[in-house]
């Protein structure tokens, strides 16, 4: 009886073999730096570079508005990756004869989005606010 070999075999071979080399490489490195690292806790090692002042924890500067301007920009931006596979779809669509409701579904779609920037808009979240 002839014996055939799962058509993903190789695949995992490779992958096994990969992340074997990983945990080799990562053992590997953490052994070479422990015996080569040089070990001086010198009290000038830890002082101040040139002649700057001693570093102290400042305040975050970066406000919410920013946050809240990148997540408007990964909404909107969803909403053309949402569009490309309509937009290829749509003549098999017409095909089958769902050419007006899909149409429609998309018309819906960009009402609702055009909804909420029209409000984000109206609401300042698209206004830049500089940091005083």
């Amino acid at each position: 009886m002839e014996s055939v070999a799962h058509p993903y075999l190789g695949v995992f071979i490779l992958f096994v073999l990969t992340f074997s080399a990983f945990i080799l490489t990562m053992l590997i490195s953490a052994w070479v730096g422990n015996r080569l690292a040089v070990r001086d806790d010198l009290k000038l090692k830890l002082s101040i570079y040139e002649c700057g002042p001693e570093t102290s924890l400042q305040p975050n500067r970066i406000t919410t508005q920013f946050y809240l301007f990148a997540l408007l920009f990964i909404l909107f931006d969803v909403e053309i990756i949402f569009m490309f596979p309509w937009a290829v779809s749509f003549n098999e669509l017409v095909a089958l004869g769902y050419g007006w409701f899909a149409f429609v579904a998309m018309v819906i779609f960009l009402f609702i989005l055009t909804v909420g920037f029209v409000y984000e808009w109206k609401k300042g979240a698209l206004q830049w606010h500089s940091i005083k």
